[in-house]
């Protein structure tokens, strides 16, 4: 992995979005005042709808009643077998793109076009949509009371290759942890619409987890394609796309495309975890080593599979006791770092509050908050790297490590920021960086808002879309070229495609922690 992200600034204009192709879509217009003749018009038309809606009810009687009841029984049992039949994925499907696309459409919400289309998680039809009854200031997701046993201190079966057998003993309950509940089928939807989220937005990310998988290696690892050449961050990278799009290693087949895609690799990313310290043999620093645990606690709180949820609590503890004396992070356990690994460890720390799994939280997030802090401006709304600064890549690193560590987004020094990013370095093409995206997608989608629906959102959705590579060279097909920042030198096309996948699923990948009382849903509902 590589360092400190470069930080470049442009003053150039977002590229427009290219010209819609594919079927016509249907564009709200204004609606003009009617004249006289209109008016007349308008007055008839429902008369004429209902002549002819008697009119289709009295042939389609006649046509039941001149057929035999065995024949029309027979057409009734072909309609109902077309409604609940579930519609048959294959390759060509997860990579079609002609489903048409207009920036102003709100998302899908017709969950059988999404099936036909996109990968899309398992439904589970008692499950409620969303996390309800969560008052204002509490973060539901992260105040879990009485968790379970952690599995920790046992030593997992190893296959014939040395890696551990995933999910031996585990439960395989898909979704079990409330905060992930947006990866499933019902809420995710709710939360695609909610969120800004379309159907062609939906079709990239189905086209670039079926190029993430053509790139995972014979054995179940990834491997990056640019200069640095860790497999651990690598592998616990590529996974997260998959984990956020609702794909894990239990479920069956027809519920999980990608099942063995993900188990293979976290086969491969458990025989890596030294399980007597809890760190990852292979990991170049810190960086990879919290990329991975994300990937292990994902794994473990979406399916609450004990074994994976064992291995995962090692690799969380090794975070905490591996935190520098000023509250930092560094490359190596136990040294002072920067910003940007911090917010990686605090990452790491938030997916494992989302596993329920228990570690020293409060001693470790009061130490990092004390190095955000001594690196911050404008009253914490703005971060630098080592020292006080306002970077804006830097800056979504610290506000969203800090509003998992405790910010609601009403806190005022969020809001200053969120301000700072949207003014001084909003989404455009020309400023192609995937890092700094990533992290400032995440800021304004829990910050939500206009400033979410009409400034950031349409604009980070339509350029990653168009960027996309959607025909010719086929070893390209649903990949995004390498971003001129540290991601695409370090991680290449691999890593730049895997954060764009990232932040295209930001809809539904983390539910927002505090109830979202910013202004957000009531706009969408004006």
């Amino acid at each position: 992995m590589s360092t400190k992200p470069d930080d470049v600034e442009t003053t150039g204009k977002p590229a427009p979005p290219p010209k819609p192709v594919g079927p016509a879509v249907i564009r709200r217009t204004e609606v003009a005042e009617e004249d006289a003749s209109q008016r007349v018009m308008n007055r008839h038309v429902p008369a004429w709808v209902i002549s002819g809606a008697v009119h289709v009810v009295v042939i389609g009687m006649a046509v039941l009643f001149l057929h035999g009841p065995e024949d029309a029984e027979a057409k009734t049992s072909d309609l109902v077998t077309t409604n609940v039949e579930e519609p048959k994925e294959d390759d060509h499907n997860l990579t079609n793109e002609d489903v048409g696309f207009d920036a102003d459409l709100p998302a899908a919400t017709d969950s059988q076009l999404e099936k036909e289309t996109n990968v899309v998680a398992p439904d589970n039809p008692a499950e409620a949509a969303g996390l309800p009854d969560q008052p204002y200031d509490n973060a539901p997701q992260t105040s879990v009371v009485g968790v379970g046993e952690t599995g920790a201190g046992y030593d997992a079966p190893l296959t014939a290759d040395g890696a551990v057998a995933a999910g031996a003993g585990g439960g395989g309950s898909q979704f079990a942890v409330p905060g992930m509940a947006g990866r499933s089928g019902s809420t995710r939807d709710k939360m695609l619409k909610a969120g800004g989220g379309n159907t062609e937005s939906e079709a990239a990310v189905a086209r670039g987890l079926a190029w993430l998988a053509r790139m995972q290696q014979k054995d179940g690892s990834w491997k990056f394609d640019g200069s640095s050449n860790d497999q651990v961050a690598a592998t616990g990278m590529s996974l997260l796309p998959f984990l956020a799009a609702g794909e894990t290693h239990k479920g069956n087949g027809k519920d999980n495309k990608y099942k063995k895609t993900v188990e293979n690799g976290l086969n491969w990313l458990l025989g890596r975890l030294d399980s007597g310290t809890g760190a990852f043999r292979g990991a170049s620093n810190m960086y990879s080593h919290a990329i991975a645990t994300v990937a292990l606690c994902e794994c473990a709180g979406m399916t609450r599979d004990q074994r994976v949820k064992g291995e995962a609590t090692k690799a969380v503890n090794y975070v905490v006791r591996a935190q520098g004396k000023n509250g930092s992070w560094g490359y190596q356990a136990g040294t002072d770092g920067d910003t940007s690994i911090v917010g990686w460890q605090v990452q790491a720390l938030a997916s494992a509050r989302l596993a329920e799994i228990k570690f020293e939280r409060d001693k470790a997030y009061r130490e990092a908050e004390k190095f955000l802090v001594s690196v911050s401006m404008d009253s914490e709304a703005k971060y630098g790297y080592r020292e006080k600064g306002q970077q804006p890549s830097l800056t979504s690193v610290g506000l969203l490590s800090r509003y998992y560590m405790g910010w609601t987004p009403r806190h005022p020094s969020y809001g200053r920021g969120v301000d700072y990013l949207v003014n001084v370095r909003p989404p455009n093409k020309g400023d192609y960086d995937m890092y700094y995206y990533y992290y400032a997608t995440q800021v304004m989608h829990f910050y939500e808002g206009p400033t979410w629906h009409k400034v950031w959102n349409p604009k980070m959705r339509d350029m990653l879309i168009s960027m996309q590579h959607k025909g010719g060279d086929q070893a390209k097909l649903g990949s995004w070229d390498k971003d001129g920042g540290f991601i695409g030198a370090s991680c290449g096309r691999l890593g730049t495609t895997v954060f764009a996948l990232l932040t295209l699923e930001v809809y539904y990948r983390h539910l927002p922690l505090y109830k979202r009382d910013n202004g957000g849903l009531a706009e969408l509902e004006r």
